[in-house]
């Protein structure tokens, strides 16, 4: 690509990264690129039901944890003032964020001490309009168009649009991040990079969900937290009429958290009290864009 293309491409990016954000995400590196399926040869366990998944053949990043519910508060005050697709749900009240006021003048707050909790009762096109906002600049930035077209859409099938810069993660993006250790190019059968583990490794088979992180020394070998455990997580996986969920939740079993284990939704709109997300990224720049770029601009690229 010609460098007067880079400055183009980086130039356009910056007015998208540039305007008011006020929501920052920890993002972690995905890096391997290339790397192989799950399969016989390369999973540390005996489970074959994830055969086939977490070949990616590019680097990116994805939230090092769950989206809170202090974030996703920030966000219901720039764009639900008024509420049309129905990002907030009453049933968040009980588990960390309120609204208060009337329609066209909503308010929302955070329940005190759960703003680090991941955020629940979040549909998938919450997650898509999250995205959307994300990569317009967050503020006043537009929830319809970017990452998903959606124009008004709250049911249906819709896909990532190429060239997506924020975007709820493909099921081989989260499933390699979760399961994938790239030093020894070997499949876990858990996101903490063993084959076994208990309640002291991760949230399940307990009463409610924990701030997000909490399990220290316990994160997937890229350095993700709580991708098994606290809540189930959207994925952009389209099965049938449904889509993708991975991960098990606070109160699943230990047999929701294995890389075996795959949920689908009927409807991309259900939430639920045990459901939330985590978005995924482009890669950094690269080393030859930033050379050429001293002024710092970041140059966003995607991959599908």
């Amino acid at each position: 690509m010609k460098i007067q293309s880079l400055l183009t491409i980086a130039a356009t990016s910056a007015l998208i990264v540039s305007a008011s954000a006020s929501i920052t995400m920890d993002w972690v590196t995905v890096g391997n690129p290339g790397n192989a399926a799950q399969s016989a040869s390369n999973r540390s366990h005996n489970f074959a039901a994830g055969d086939g998944y977490g070949a990616v053949g590019y680097s990116y990043q994805i939230g090092k944890y769950e989206v809170t519910n202090a974030q996703y508060a920030e966000f219901l005050n720039a764009k639900a003032q008024s509420d049309p697709y129905g990002l907030y749900n009453t049933g968040m009240a009980s588990y960390g964020i309120t609204r208060s006021g009337d329609s066209g003048s909503y308010s929302y707050s955070v329940t005190g001490g759960l703003g680090n909790r991941p955020v629940v009762f979040v549909s998938w096109f919450d997650a898509a309009r999250m995205a959307n906002w994300m990569v317009n600049g967050q503020g006043g930035g537009s929830t319809e168009t970017g990452a998903y077209t959606l124009g008004g859409a709250t049911s249906g099938i819709l896909q990532a649009n190429a060239g997506a810069q924020v975007y709820i993660p493909t099921e081989n993006e989260w499933y390699k991040a979760a399961y994938y250790n790239g030093n020894t190019s070997t499949y876990s059968l858990y996101p903490n990079g063993q084959n076994s583990i208990t309640t002291a490794d991760a949230n399940y088979d307990a009463s409610s969900s924990t701030n997000v992180g909490s399990y220290v020394g316990k994160s997937s070998m890229y350095g993700t937290f709580d991708q098994g455990g606290n809540v189930w997580e959207w994925n952009d996986a389209v099965i049938g009429s449904s889509r993708g969920l991975r991960g098990g939740s606070w109160d699943s079993l230990e047999s929701g958290l294995r890389s075996s284990d795959r949920l689908d939704v009927d409807f991309p709109s259900d939430e639920s009290n045990n459901i939330g997300f985590r978005l995924a990224s482009v890669p950094e720049p690269s080393s030859l864009v930033l050379s050429v770029l001293a002024s710092g601009v970041v140059l966003l690229r995607r991959k599908r």
